[in-house]
């Protein structure tokens, strides 16, 4: 069956209070070469059948409007994967 993933980060004009940490983290256990870490989160919607352009209009409205918060959120990527 094949998965439509949706990927959501946040805005990139917003502070990211969960990757800031992880940033910190990683210079403190010698991990410094990663400058700036943000942290997004990944829908998996599975389908049955055949994933038409169609389906993919309805993905893309169903992300904008329920997987995401459009004043904090962008979602980022849509894809299928088989």
């Amino acid at each position: 069956m094949p998965t439509i993933v949706v990927d959501v980060m946040p805005k990139a004009e917003l502070l990211d209070p969960q990757g800031k940490a992880v940033t910190g983290s990683l210079t403190r256990l010698g991990h410094g070469a990663f400058q700036n870490v943000r942290i997004g989160k990944r829908i998996e919607l599975t389908v049955e059948g055949e994933v038409t352009e169609e389906l993919l209009v309805e993905a893309r409205q169903v992300a904008d409007e329920i997987l995401s918060n459009g004043v904090i959120e962008d979602v980022v990527g849509i894809e299928v994967v088989e």
